[in-house]
């Protein structure tokens, strides 16, 4: 697993017109390439009658897998400039449909380009990009009467406050990076003089918006 990479927030889209043309870019995050080629047929269903719907998708930890169809449009004119984005951003697990409308203005090669770039780049910024990191989960068990310290104390630390669950005591889940778990153990202990159990969790990503 990669300690960090970088990938989209979710699904979006985003509309511009250049030169009485529509370039609708419709964005989304997967992991497979079924999921990919599934996603570009329902944006094809959604506008059959769209004059092209070019595609473009980089998936896999090492971008095993890299695509682009130009749906029609003059060959390299399209799905790459969408793909090389995707390489220029450093997005991985991304699939990207951008759906032209024609309005009766040739752009030319070199405007065919430049519009499916930009069309893809505000799409993606437009839909958000997360950095996604690696961390361990620690779960904190403490009597209900160490909650409110300890919850002040997280929110103003660098340790992400994943959850709290309120049982017959209440378990904080704490994303913590992997060589600052003993660290993090004795803060707690300490903050709770010594009235607390950990334990070590599962890894997961944590996600953070980057600003674009």
């Amino acid at each position: 697993m990669l300690q960090e990479y970088l990938t989209v927030k979710g699904y979006g889209e985003h509309e511009i017109d250049i030169k009485k043309s529509r370039f609708i870019a419709y964005v989304d995050r997967v992991t497979t390439e079924e999921e990919a080629q599934a996603f570009i047929q329902k944006i094809k269903k959604k506008h059959w009658d769209a004059t092209h719907n070019c595609s473009a998708y980089m998936i896999g930890e090492h971008d095993q897998i890299q695509k682009a169809n130009d749906d029609g449009e003059p060959s390299g004119t399209a799905g790459v400039p969408m793909l090389e984005v995707l390489k220029k951003k450093g997005l991985k697990d991304t699939v990207v449909v951008v759906t032209r409308y024609f309005g009766g203005i040739k752009l030319g090669g070199g405007g065919l380009i430049r519009a499916y770039g930009k069309s893809t780049s505000e799409g993606l910024n437009a839909t958000g990009i997360v950095k996604r990191k690696l961390m361990r989960v620690m779960h904190t068990t403490v009597d209900y009467t160490w909650l409110g310290k300890l919850e002040n104390e997280l929110r103003s630390s660098h340790y992400g406050l994943k959850e709290i669950n309120y049982l017959d005591k209440v378990e904080i889940s704490t994303f913590v990076e992997e060589p600052q778990k003993d660290l993090f153990t004795s803060w707690m202990i300490e903050l709770t003089n010594g009235q607390c159990e950990i334990r070590e969790g599962e890894q997961l990503y944590q996600e953070q918006l980057i600003e674009t």
